[in-house]
């Protein structure tokens, strides 16, 4: 991976290994070639299946051959919405059931935090499964370091929904398209300064706070 002033990471894919999407990962890979070609910038995505972490799928020859990182990640639910799981291991997979979708929200937070990990609100102003409708039930949402800024599925009111909840929690905002189908990818993206190359970086860059959410057209 090239050494460059800003990196374009999509932080929130599913492939087929998620049930509700119809994108291949190799899909995902050559749609990211034609955005190159027409100006746009993405240097990787990371596979944010649901309610499961691929420990068996292995993407490094896909990614090297092609030029575009590859990162792997969960969406998971919680009982105060959905959750996006950065530096998923075999400690936190132990210590939390990724198919209990009525885990408690800061406990995921938490055991995040102590694997080495990062979990952080999924698009936080929808309706229904979003922390935003969560926000009055009295509960310290102080663990949290970050959250979804741009969601590329966002509906009407959705993005504004989001946008006061992160100012009122005082932290920095993430980009991810929310990618069901290959030609959404990278439609909204995260900003980085530092440099990633794995999930290790990703981590410590997200604890970092140096990025900011980005729509495609920003990167041309």
């Amino acid at each position: 991976m090239r050494r460059q002033e800003f990196m374009f990471i999509d932080l929130h894919t599913h492939s087929v290994s998620s049930d509700d999407s119809r994108a291949a990962v190799e899909q995902y890979v050559k749609w990211v070639g034609v955005l190159r070609r027409k100006g746009y910038s993405i240097d990787g995505f990371v596979l944010t299946e649901h309610r499961k972490f691929d420990f068996d799928k292995d993407y490094s020859a896909l990614a090297e051959e092609n030029g575009v990182l590859i990162m792997k990640g969960s969406e998971l639910d919680t009982n105060m919405g959905h959750f996006l799981v950065y530096g998923v291991s075999e400690a936190l997979t132990d210590a939390v059931d990724f198919s209990d979708v009525t885990m408690d929200a800061m406990e995921l937070v938490r055991a995040a935090e102590e694997s080495g990990a990062i979990a952080i609100p999924a698009h936080p102003g929808r309706f229904g499964i979003g922390l935003c409708e969560f926000a009055d039930n009295g509960s310290d949402f102080g663990l949290i370091r970050a959250a979804e800024g741009l969601n590329g599925s966002n509906r009407p009111g959705e993005q504004e929904r989001a946008e006061e909840l992160i100012e009122s929690l005082g932290v920095p905002a993430t980009g991810g398209s929310d990618a069901h189908l290959v030609s959404a990818i990278g439609k909204c993206m995260t900003s980085f300064n530092g440099q990633v190359l794995d999930e290790t970086d990703l981590v410590r860059e997200l604890r970092s706070g140096r990025y900011g959410p980005v729509r495609l057209d920003d990167t041309l």
